[in-house]
């Protein structure tokens, strides 16, 4: 997935990113790389991407945001909720955006999300190996 042809489109030193590195490298197997110049957190696929842009408007771009891939019976509440979006070239496969710009992000909330995504994604051996750590 690493594709440097395209530019980057996010600071390292990020503290928003930070905390998503911290929530998403915390997963057995989670690993990052960098794809359309955004960090991707996988497993054997993507589980959790930080920053995009909006379906139907890629000018719009949300810097601090976090895409994963919701649960289907809760994504309609998820997008009632101002906070979230439909992520340009992922909302097909049921992924979501949440914005992380306003002050005060719910991390608890976007760990949950993550984890939601991650179970979704990943091999079942390593979501064994979560539940076992829990």
């Amino acid at each position: 997935m690493d594709d440097m042809t395209h530019p980057l489109q996010f600071d390292g030193d990020d503290p928003v990113l930070v905390r998503v590195r911290s929530i998403c490298l915390a997963l057995p197997g989670a690993q990052e790389r960098i794809s359309h110049g955004r960090p991707w957190f996988c497993t054997r696929t993507g589980f959790a991407v930080y920053g995009g842009t909006l379906r139907g408007d890629v000018s719009t771009a949300f810097d601090a945001a976090l895409l994963v891939k919701a649960d289907p019976q809760e994504r309609p509440a998820l997008l009632a909720d101002t906070r979230f979006f439909e992520p340009a070239y992922l909302w097909p496969s049921g992924w979501v955006g949440l914005d992380l710009s306003p002050a005060g992000p719910d991390w608890a909330e976007a760990a949950e999300l993550v984890e939601t995504s991650y179970r979704l994604t990943a091999p079942r051996r390593l979501v064994r190996e979560l539940d076992t750590r829990r």
